[in-house]
């Protein structure tokens, strides 16, 4: 399978920390977290969703969230202490490097306040979405290896 920049990307990351990234290609009816997940064999709760906002200071926050997403904004602002709102893909793209937000937050180009779902991590390895249509990559570590390097503000 033809990867896309963005995982090749992840790849060489997870690569430098000593874990191996696995590029799967879903079925083309996969629709929902609940289909991903039985294509995967996986808990629909260890499918990652990465959500960028910004807030009035144009800082950015990165939420990463479980597959049975339970985050809202309020929810996020409420933890912050102040506004946010939902980040255009061009401040994604600045922020980041990537159109989407990309999971997990490796080469950003800007640091992130990051909130985590706790579900998330509970588990021993987690998967996200691989920049190819259809197609997820296997975080074969805990969530929390990753971020490791980052300041994690809170756990939802």
């Amino acid at each position: 399978m033809t990867i896309s920049k963005r995982a090749q990307k992840f790849q060489e990351l997870l690569g430098e920390r000593g874990l191996d990234l696995t590029v799967l290609e879903l079925p083309d009816s996969t629709r929902t977290a609940d289909d991903a997940a039985r294509a995967l064999g996986c808990e629909k709760a260890q499918i990652v969703k990465s959500l960028v906002f910004r807030t009035p200071t144009d800082d950015p926050v990165m939420v990463l969230a479980s597959g049975p997403n339970r985050v809202n904004e309020q929810t996020i602002a409420t933890l912050l202490g102040t506004e946010i709102g939902k980040a255009d893909a061009d401040y994604v793209k600045r922020v980041t490097g990537y159109s989407i937000g990309g999971v997990p937050p490796l080469g950003h180009k800007e640091p992130l306040t990051i909130l985590v779902d706790q579900d998330l991590l509970e588990f021993p390895e987690v998967w996200a979405a691989a920049g190819t249509p259809n197609a997820v990559f296997r975080i074969p570590a805990p969530l929390t290896a990753i971020l490791a390097e980052h300041t994690v503000v809170s756990v939802l």
